[in-house]
Formats: structure tokens, sequence, C-alpha cells
């Protein structure tokens, strides 16, 4: 049993309720005419906050976040401390929360789709716990759910684990530098090489201590706020299979949730297609 989640069928019970409470439930057919319009209609606009995955910084988004906007969508790309133009690395998971929690209250933003991508993942579901109320719907997107109780590092393999100590220990200021050979074959896969080359140029040292909090994850488990996993088939930042990997590994731990799948790597895509990673986002996170 899943003892960091609803049970499956409390789960069900409530967005069932939701759909009732919120007048969502339609038992009414379209026909293939109206289905073919309601496909090409507007959007419905909605409001953003993307979070950014280790190994980047808000830039990340900026494609995504534009072809979002086009769509007539408010979005908020907020960097957080340790990243950007930040190169103070003494930061923890809980600072980072905080700042994203604040900017997201000093906005008086209010029905956010709140995104996370990668270590985002975990920053969506600490932030959730503190601002609740203001949040529409949480979308992962190839991101980390922990579990109660757990460390981000505790999702890598044995094998990735102990490289993370050694480069944690080797550096001089307690970060880690992924090195291009394993950023080309697991985080830039469907990249040219010329492409990945470009992209990890600009790749700063990740501040190691947050891969290595326990993270008090309790009220997550318990909020009643729908829930969405955005999975890109070909993303091999995680080993696919054998008790790791995005989906159904970390999906799965989520109860109730709203799986949109499609082609990408961890990072190349959102700089080469940000049109169609904007439009999955969208329909991750809209009604």
């Amino acid at each position: 049993m899943n003892t960091n989640s609803l049970s499956y069928e409390q789960e069900w019970l409530n967005a069932y309720n939701r759909a009732i409470s919120e007048e969502q439930w339609i038992p009414i057919y379209p026909s293939s005419a109206d289905f073919q319009q309601d496909h090409r209609e507007r959007q419905e606009p909605l409001t953003f906050v993307l979070i950014h995955g280790s190994w980047a910084d808000a830039s990340f988004w900026d494609g995504i976040a534009a072809e979002l906007s086009k769509k007539g969508h408010t979005v908020y790309v907020p960097e957080y401390p340790g990243h950007g133009a930040d190169t103070n690395k003494n930061v923890t998971h809980a600072v980072i929360t905080k700042s994203i929690a604040d900017f997201i209250v000093s906005k008086n933003l209010h029905n956010v789709v709140l995104v996370g991508h990668s270590f985002g993942g975990s920053l969506v579901q600490t932030v959730a716990q503190i601002v609740p109320d203001r949040l529409k719907r949480l979308v992962f997107l190839d991101a980390f759910v922990l579990k109660d109780g757990e460390m981000l590092v505790e999702e890598l393999p044995p094998a990735a684990q102990e490289a993370f100590q050694q480069l944690r220990q080797s550096s001089n200021n307690d970060t880690i530098m992924l090195p291009f050979p394993l950023f080309r074959e697991t985080f830039v896969n469907l990249a040219s090489l010329k492409l990945a080359q470009s992209i990890y140029s600009h790749v700063t040292p990740e501040p190691a201590k947050p891969f290595y909090e326990k993270l008090d994850l309790k009220k997550f488990y318990s909020l009643n706020i729908p829930k969405s996993y955005l999975y890109l088939t070909e993303d091999n930042a995680l080993p696919q299979g054998d008790g790791y990997g995005w989906h159904p590994h970390m999906s799965s731990r989520l109860g109730v949730f709203r799986l949109i799948k499609d082609h990408g790597d961890h990072i190349s895509t959102a700089k080469t297609e940000p049109a169609r990673l904007a439009q999955k986002i969208y329909e991750a996170g809209r009604d």
C-alpha cells in the first residue's frame, strides 16, 4: 500500500465530488463537428508559474513561456536562490521553496497552474504545502515526486549516488557539476552534438544540499489539488524501468492524475520544440 498518498479509491471519490461541485459533469457527447471545433478553439486563459530543474536556470522556459503567452496565458518564471545570476550556492531546499512561495504571494497570484520540471517537481510538492489555496493544478514535467521523508538522491541508482557523492566531495563549494559525457547521453540525448555542447556551455554547478535533505511531505499527500504528469518518452535523465524513471515510477505516487505523453528528452526538446511542449503543458494544465 502506498502510505504517501490518499487511497486510490478515495482519490477517485474526491475527483468525482469535485466535478459535481464545480458543475463540470457534462453527460452529453458532442458531435464530430462540435469536437473538431472544440479542438481548435481559443485556449482557456490560465496563469502558469514555471519552475525549472537542476543544472538549469529560468531561461530553460524562455521558448515555452513565449509560446504560452502568445496563446493568451499569463506566465511567470521565477528564478530561485543558487541559480541564474545568484552565485551563492549555499542554499537549501527550504530556502528555495520559500522564495517561490513568497513570489506567488508577492504577486498576489491565485488559480495558479504550478509546473515543475525535474528537480522542480520536489519544489512543486513543497510549495503546494505552503500556498495550497492559491493553486489550481499541479503539473509535473518529467519531474520528481518524492515520498514523505525521502531525499531526492535516494531516487538515483546506487552508481549514480556514489558518483554524485564523489563530485560533491571534489568541489570546493558543495556543488555537483555533471560531466559533459553524462549530460550528453542522458539530458540532451535527442540533440545534435553542436546543440548539446551549446546547452552545456551555460550549465553551472548545482547546489548539493537540496539533493540530500529529507523532505516532510505529509501535507502534500493530504492535499486535494488536481494533478497532471507530462511524460516525455525519450527522457533518459533517470533510467527507464527497473524501479526507476519518470512514468510510472514517479507519476503513480500522485494517486488519480491526468497523464499526458509526448516525444522528447530532458532538456533539448524545450529548446528545439517549445510550441509543441507549450501545447502539452496547456493540455496538462487546463480544466
